[in-house]
């Protein structure tokens, strides 16, 4: 009964269009009021321990890091690499478009942070050059959802962090399917354009393609050093999140010139306010984790999949078609930290990789 309280409240604060964080910690604390049994003071003692954890450190570097290409002209320069190598193709700018999410993808980890690079500069330049808003606007939202697959990722660490599956292996698992997302949105632009007229914006000549490469070569450093430090054991991934951090500033203030005192300091804010923001939604929803556990609804959970099927890929379809549901209703970060410790019983139960599902569950989750 406690149960169904416990999750019908929680649906009934997101159907008032309460912040997701307020609805995990709202449900809670009606949950623990009418139970009667448990003080209060739980839940101050639960959500500090769900965001104690070193690995959760890399989150908000990797948010500066992304904050920093945006602001210091990293993106332009990749911006201008892409174009030399597929402007030239039909449909050049939306190639363009996948492609520099691609390679920042390989940098900050974020997808507001790509989102918020890629269409402040490529948004305009697409309209100006006939495509309409809609397709422009949706094109960048669907490319920056290769971020957090293609490593590093900041679901990936979320999801290690909460698992205790290693994070590296969860970032070179995600390179694979990662790339292929862009080749096959690549196709869909093609041929979108194909059949809607949108014209090739030409190939650079040799010297601007040879200048626009030469530009981007210390940018291009940005993902051999992270990705490289982090699979050769040099680093660990919040290690790594720091380095990119001192090279993104090195590279925005120092080599480039493009970021000032001022620009920092409006850099710095609007990570401390994005960093709240997730870190909030982590710690309400290990509350609520922990409240399901306690009323067995992992194990209730898993004992239904397992009723209807125990062959691993009946269990992904069926995981991946409520992934994406809620996908639709919840926040990412909130669906990991609940979901993760309820799916980890099934999945290892019925034999599946943790790494796999960990980026079968990033993946659906960005398309949600």
């Amino acid at each position: 009964m406690l149960a169904l309280v416990l999750v019908g409240v929680l649906l009934l604060l997101m159907a008032l269009e309460f912040p997701v964080a307020f609805c995990m910690t709202g449900a809670s604390a009606v949950y623990l009021l009418l139970r009667g049994d448990i003080p209060l003071v739980v839940m101050a003692q639960r959500v500090t321990v769900g965001v104690d954890s070193f690995v959760l450190l890399a989150i908000p570097f990797f948010f500066l890091a992304g904050e920093l290409m945006n602001q210091g002209g990293i993106t332009k320069r990749l911006v201008d690499l892409a174009q030399a190598v597929v402007g030239g193709v039909r449909g050049g700018l939306g190639h363009v478009t996948v492609v520099t999410n691609m390679i920042m993808a390989g940098m900050s980890g974020s997808s507001v942070a790509d989102a918020t690079g890629t269409g402040a500069v490529l948004i305009p330049a697409m309209e100006r050059a006939g495509y309409p808003r809609i397709f422009s606007a949706a094109l960048v939202g669907a490319a920056s959802t290769i971020g957090p697959v293609i490593p590093p990722s900041i679901p990936f660490v979320i999801y290690g962090g909460i698992t205790g599956v290693s994070v590296g292996r969860l970032f070179l698992g995600g390179v694979v399917p990662g790339v292929l997302m862009g080749f096959f949105l690549m196709g869909a632009v093609y041929m979108v354009a194909q059949r809607r007229g949108y014209r090739a914006e030409g190939w650079l000549t040799l010297s601007e393609a040879l200048r626009s490469i030469w530009r981007a070569i210390p940018v291009m450093l940005f993902p051999i050093i992270i990705l490289g430090g982090i699979f050769s054991g040099i680093v660990t991934p919040t290690e790594a999140a720091v380095v990119a951090v001192v090279y993104a500033m090195f590279l925005s203030v120092l080599f480039y010139r493009e970021l000032n005192l001022r620009g920092l300091a409006q850099v710095l804010v609007a990570v401390a306010g994005n960093t709240a923001k997730i870190t909030f939604i982590i710690a309400s929803a290990s509350l609520y984790g922990w409240l399901l556990a306690r009323e067995g609804v992992p194990q209730m959970f898993t004992d239904f999949f397992l009723s209807i099927s125990r062959e691993p890929w009946v269990i992904l379809l069926m995981v991946n078609v409520l992934l994406l549901i809620l996908g639709c209703l919840m926040e990412t970060t909130a669906i990991l930290v609940i979901l993760s410790p309820v799916l980890m019983d099934l999945i290892t139960r019925v034999g599946i990789d943790p790494v796999h599902f960990g980026v079968v569950l990033t993946l659906n989750l960005m398309i949600g």
